[in-house]
């Protein structure tokens, strides 16, 4: 028996036995008002919370974003001049305007919304372009990260990302700017998905 075999062995011989992991708690509080919560949480992060969904979501993206002639939609609720199907590679959507995409999941304590490989195709659409609306099913708000962390979304995932507003810097004097890269705006609108019927 080679040393190594003898390492590995006593080793083997002498691991303690096995336990179960401690139970984390998801530390749920009695917070009512999750749109309320999410959208404060959102709006320090210099993100925008659309609580009434536009009527005409196609209307309401050309008054938003008046310069915008690439817009890249994720959804079927709007068109626009590309879907992520369009793109080739992880560079292609680097001059887009606008991407509009479903998430599956909201976090009102930090004001984050989950995206994934699923609601993107091609993961860049929600980094490279300049303006990011997401489109956010109330229901499927949740109050905390621990209980974002069980969701399905994140078990199914190879790619997952929250995020939570445009990004920022802050020096060492605390002056926050505001992006620092990644998209300009981030805005949320509430916007029920539309059920199936039974």
């Amino acid at each position: 028996m080679t040393t190594r075999d003898e390492i590995l062995t006593a080793i083997r011989d002498h691991r303690p036995a096995s336990r179960e992991l401690p139970q984390v708690p998801d530390f749920r509080t009695a917070a009512d008002d999750l749109i309320g919560l999410f959208a404060a949480a959102l709006a320090r992060l210099d993100g925008k919370t659309i609580t009434q969904p536009p009527a005409d979501l196609q209307q309401w993206l050309s008054q938003t974003f008046p310069d915008a002639s690439r817009i890249c939609s994720a959804v079927p609720e709007t068109s626009g001049t590309s879907t992520p199907a369009d793109f080739t590679d992880w560079a292609a959507p680097a001059d887009l305007d606008v991407t509009v995409v479903r998430t599956p999941l909201g976090v009102a304590e930090t004001g984050s919304i989950l995206v994934t490989e699923k609601e993107l195709g091609v993961n860049t659409v929600a980094v490279l372009a300049q303006h990011l609306v997401v489109l956010l099913d109330p229901a499927d708000l949740v109050e905390n990260i621990h209980l974002a962390y069980r969701h399905p979304s994140f078990q199914d995932a190879t790619y997952a990302v929250l995020l939570s507003g445009p990004s920022g810097s802050a020096d060492i004097g605390g002056v926050t700017v505001h992006p620092a890269q990644g998209v300009t705006t981030l805005t949320v609108i509430l916007s029920p998905r539309e059920r199936e019927m039974a």
